[in-house]
């Protein structure tokens, strides 16, 4: 009875929601025996402890108060607010009048004994409030399970009673509360549904996220023992064609342009197109050269800050110029390089707080770039302050905007000459990289690799002097950059740019100017072969008889078979030979990796793999036929580059070699790579320093090699496929699944008919 007592003294007490749903909580563990009665008292006692001299000073009639709806006088004194709180607090099914007014007597007792009022906040354990609720005066009737759960809590004292098993002795209608108050089994039958829901597992703290707990981690995914295992041999590392000796070969690219620019001044180096398909301007070797010349004098002699130069030798310089000026892109990368600075070419910024370019001021700032070179026109669209000049993006260091075109250089004067060195160690360039998370990092490229890497792609490729070439790739980075900007000069070649501005207005604008020109070599992406593909019904009266090499950038996708076979069946009967076609594999940290040679440059025939998709996930290569859906073909990159070795080692753990029926990634050896992540050591040793080792564990090889991050194998002629990146491989119970698979399914269905444009 003095429990009975004090309990119903507790329920006159407005205890916060908080204290209550803690209350519910003990009783739920003392029901199930977590803790022992005597910590059950302990704890409780410790929550009650701040209201306990409240409990002592109850009225005994305001106990009875609040069993008993009150008067309608009692409501007299209460505020036009409270009545507003009061009735707005709760959900319109389960409001009566009485049950208001009695209400708002229990609050016009409260406020008259000055004790604190009760909390508006509800406890999501219980779905009625203790303090707003009177049992209806019909106690004969029917209550709902709302009601009769409430009806217990008033009379029964407990907040939320905690079900204990039924002991011996008692019927089956009458159960055992957690204070060993007897109820009713058809109101029990309304807790147990609460204490159901108490039972559900809550959100563990913060902290207990990083405790181990090695009983409730997952159980480790046992492999199956009929999955497909690798059976071959292992695979040793191969050597490609070794570098052909050239004479008078130039001792370095600007040893080249220094060449070209005073020898073959007339020479057509660049043409730009406008979006209209129209050709603006034509740079040539002379002009190329002198420009490159003035702009390295004034970037060096002219900028100068506290009389001091701005610049000095090593020094880091963006480079921020549209897809649409290629011209002014290459004097201002040739510059650079003259006055021994490392360009850094980066895209435009579009707004202030673009995310991308957030990740690129990472990469200048990390680079220590305080000087960014443009254009007029550029620098225009950039964002202002209200100062006029160029607003400081987000996350981007403070720069200085220095505009490039011609009436900003100061002639040089007539005994400066630059020093042309002959290729070495150090940084040429460095080219940006986004990773599959979102971050940008900087890859460095010295003179020596810039200059072999040309040598192997001319020798690859079968370059010769005065080639035209038609380059429909971003000329600021990858293989546009290597094919239109780089290797073009060491050759002396005519480069046709063409603007992806002009291709979204006329995607057959690359193969008429193919046309028109003559043109022997067009480096192109699967997209754009794909796009023509759409348009080329528009124009019948192109021809393609004049190319000698396609160059497919990336055809290491395994979507890029299908634009090649369909790029062929079209364009074949207007002079396209199926030789020509030359898909190849790059990396920003390995360069070119590998590619097709046309049969005149004594390539071997075109290769095709078909694969099942089931092994793959496991790693291992089984062909396959393609009469099955689960199937992957590719087709073949060609032969890894002259001058190189390559090995094929495992994905996870200690580089070992692979077997010859195995997937795994791509590595090279070679002069002709990308030397670092700019400033970031760790993740160098790791990519640019592998050490693959036999399994034996023996190294393959006293010289690092770079991982490509290419999944792939070597097929027969030693022919390279690729069926992955390391960036889009996904993991899922033990199998690999390679994100660039999904986007080829989705391209494999016919697209006007089955796939919606915004889905």
């Amino acid at each position: 009875m003095a429990a009975e007592r004090g309990g119903c003294a507790l329920e006159a007490v407005p205890l916060p929601p908080e204290v209550r749903e803690s209350l519910a909580e003990l009783e739920l563990e003392l029901s199930e025996g977590d803790i022992t009665q005597k910590g059950y008292e302990k704890k409780r006692a410790k929550l009650l402890a701040r209201y306990i001299p409240l409990i002592q000073g109850v009225d005994p009639s305001l106990q009875a108060e609040n069993r008993v709806p009150g008067s309608s006088q009692a409501t007299a004194g209460v505020s036009k607010q409270q009545k507003s709180r009061s009735t707005n607090s709760r959900d319109e099914r389960f409001r009566s009048d009485v049950h208001t007014e009695a209400v708002q007597a229990a609050l016009a007792k409260y406020k008259e004994r000055k004790m604190p009022m009760p909390s508006k906040r509800r406890s999501v354990l219980v779905h009625s409030s203790v303090e707003t609720y009177t049992p209806p005066e019909n106690h004969s009737a029917p209550p709902d399970v709302t009601t009769g759960l409430v009806e217990y809590l008033h009379h029964e004292c407990p907040q939320v009673a905690s079900v204990r098993g039924v002991p011996r002795g008692y019927s089956s209608s009458i159960l055992e509360t957690a204070d060993g108050v007897p109820v009713n089994s058809r109101v029990s039958s309304k807790i147990q549904q609460l204490l159901n829901t108490l039972k559900r597992p809550k959100r563990p703290p913060l902290k207990e996220f990083f405790v181990d707990d090695f009983e409730e981690l997952l159980e480790v995914q046992q492999p199956d023992p009929n999955q497909p295992k690798p059976e071959g041999n292992q695979v040793n590392v191969l050597k490609g064609e070794p570098l052909g000796v050239v004479t008078n070969w130039p001792p370095s690219l600007l040893a080249a342009l220094e060449r070209w620019g005073t020898t073959q001044s007339k020479a057509p180096c660049l043409t730009a197109l406008d979006t209209t398909g129209k050709a603006i301007y034509t740079l040539t070797y002379g002009k190329l050269w002198s420009r490159s010349l003035k702009l390295a004098y004034t970037l060096l002699n002219k900028l100068t800050t506290k009389n001091e130069p701005l610049l000095k030798p090593g020094d880091r310089v963006a480079l921020v110029f549209p897809n649409s000026d290629p011209v002014m892109f290459m004097v201002a990368f040739y510059g650079c390089l003259l006055a021994e600075l490392i360009p850094v070419p980066i895209e435009v910024p579009l707004t202030r707080k673009d995310a991308g370019s957030q990740q690129i001021g990472f990469l200048l700032g990390s680079c220590g770039v305080t000087l960014a070179l443009t254009t007029d026109a550029c620098q225009k669209g950039l964002p202002k302050a209200q100062t006029g000049e160029v607003v400081t993006f987000k996350g981007w260091p403070r720069l200085i905007w220095f505009v490039i075109d011609g009436k900003h250089l100061a002639k040089p004067a007539k005994d400066w000459h630059p020093q042309v060195r002959d290729a070495s160690a150090e940084i040429a360039y460095i080219e940006y990289k986004t990773s599959k998370e979102g971050s940008t990092v900087g890859i460095t490229v010295s003179h020596a690799s810039m200059l072999a890497h040309c040598h192997a792609l001319t020798q690859a490729c079968g370059y010769s002097e005065a080639e035209t070439l038609t380059n429909v790739l971003d000329f600021k980075r990858e293989a546009g950059l290597w094919h239109g900007v780089l290797t073009s000069v060491m050759n002396r070649m005519h480069v046709i740019s063409i603007p992806y501005a002009l291709m979204k207005v006329n995607p057959l604008s690359w193969i008429q100017k193919v046309c028109s020109y003559k043109a022997r070599v067009a480096v192109v992406k699967s997209r754009d072969m794909h796009w023509s593909l759409l348009a080329q019904r528009d124009q019948r009266d192109v021809s393609l008889s004049s190319l000698r090499m396609l160059i497919v950038a990336d055809g290491a996708n395994p979507w890029s078979i299908s634009s090649c076979d369909a790029f062929l069946n079209v364009f074949q009967s207007r002079g396209l030979r199926p030789e020509v076609i030359c898909p190849c594999a790059s990396s920003s940290e390995a360069l070119t990796v590998a590619i097709r040679r046309p049969s005149e440059l004594g390539g071997p025939p075109p290769g095709k793999a078909v694969l099942s998709m089931n092994c793959l996930s496991f790693g291992v290569i089984r062909v396959d036929t393609e009469e099955k859906l689960s199937v992957l073909t590719v087709q073949d990159v060609g032969q890894i580059m002259p001058g190189a070795s390559m090995c094929v080692v495992k994905v996870d753990g200690t580089p070992y070699l692979c077997k010859a029926d195995e997937v795994g990634e791509i590595c090279v050896n070679s002069g002709a790579t990308g030397t670092a992540y700019f400033g970031l050591l760790g993740i160098t040793k790791n990519v640019f320093e592998a050490i693959p080792v036999t399994a034996a564990g023996i190294p393959v090889s006293d010289q690092p090699f770079t991982r490509t991050g290419l999944l792939g194998f070597v097929g027969p002629d030693y022919l390279v496929f690729v069926v992955g990146k390391l960036d889009g491989l996904m993991t899922v119970s033990g199998r690999r699944h390679n994100a660039d698979d999904v986007v080829a399914t989705a391209l494999a269905v016919e697209p006007m008919k089955f796939v919606y444009r915004g889905r």
